[in-house]
């Protein structure tokens, strides 16, 4: 029997448009002989499941499901592809625990930790990766643009502490410009995160687990035609991007390696990418994305072919992964 899959995009962040992208591109690979597909489209309070004929019909909150023509639909397994708040920080997870839906991300603990930058940071400081230094700033903090570069330097970094897709993020290289920094990246939330800058090879890993093993998928290199790897690099097709990366053996084993101590450490689930910058033969962690872009040209689905897998297939592994665990 098929199993009846919801699959989530949408959201309420900058990251909605992607989302949207990453779960039609997710819908043409799924395979319609296994499963039973419902997209669900998520946007605030508005939770709606598209129907065939192009119109929608409401989710029932109290128990994720809905009733079209009189016939109630329950599902199996919720596929999150919701980039942002609220599919990636922890609360679709949280929702989805309480009405006992599983769900093909990292858990609701976890997905909170690893959105919040600074957390998550602190969270790994004991597992000896490498990581740049960072000022916090509360919204109502009072701050010294001198005091942070004293600390941290020139050029650096200003990013939303919480949010993806490179939304709000500045290389600020003048004092006098970190403080529109801030305010821009304060605009995506609450807290920003200000890093030095390190200057080396930009390097990002996916991994996820099936049939009980983490599958080794290749390092990809980023290189931007921008000064960094923005939204118009990422989605835009600003950036060249090289799978798999033209390094070392070992230099890719030890990025590999890394990638699945963080996923393992963390307590990961699903599919998750990790960003790095690379000095030399040193790896800097950067960030970890819980539930990464699955467009066409999105970073995750080019190391899966580049790992021989088709999209329906990595995506058959993990659903399988989520309904057996």
């Amino acid at each position: 029997m098929k199993k009846v899959v919801a699959l989530i995009y949408g959201g309420d962040s900058s990251e909605a448009e992607v989302s949207v992208k990453s779960g039609r591109h997710v819908s043409a690979h799924l395979d319609r002989n296994l499963f039973e597909v419902h997209e669900v489209m998520l946007k605030g309070r508005d939770w709606n499941v598209l129907t065939p004929s192009g119109g929608s019909v409401q989710i029932d909150k109290s128990d994720f499901s809905y009733t079209d023509g009189g016939v109630k639909v329950s599902f199996d397994v919720a596929l999150i592809m919701i980039h942002g708040t609220p599919g990636e920080n922890g609360l679709l997870q949280a929702y989805l625990e309480m009405v006992g839906v599983p769900y093909t991300t990292c858990s609701s603990t976890v997905s909170a930790i690893s959105f919040d930058k600074y957390a998550c940071k602190c969270y790994l400081r004991d597992t000896g990766v490498k990581m740049a230094r960072e000022v916090l700033l509360h919204k109502r903090d009072n701050y010294s643009t001198s005091e942070i570069i004293s600390r941290l330097g020139l050029p650096l970094f200003v990013k939303p502490n919480v949010g993806g897709s490179s939304f709000g993020v500045t290389k600020v290289k003048r004092e006098e410009d970190l403080v529109s920094a801030i305010n821009e990246a304060l605009l995506e939330g609450e807290t920003v995160l200000v890093e030095e800058y390190i200057a080396g090879r930009e390097m990002t890993n996916g991994v996820f687990e099936a049939d009980g093993k983490l599958v080794r998928l290749p390092v990809t290199e980023i290189i931007p035609d921008n000064e960094f790897f923005d939204y118009e690099a990422k989605y835009l097709g600003a950036s060249k991007e090289i799978c798999p990366a033209h390094i070392s053996i070992e230099l890719n084993k030890k990025i590999v390696d890394i990638t699945h101590k963080i996923y393992r450490y963390l307590g990961c689930a699903g599919v998750v990418r990790v960003d790095y910058i690379i000095r030399g033969e040193e790896i800097f962690f950067l960030e970890i994305n819980t539930v990464p872009g699955m467009t066409e040209m999105s970073l995750v689905p080019q190391q899966v072919r580049a790992a021989g897998m088709t999209i329906g297939e990595f995506l058959t592994k993990i659903l399988e992964t989520t309904l057996t665990s």
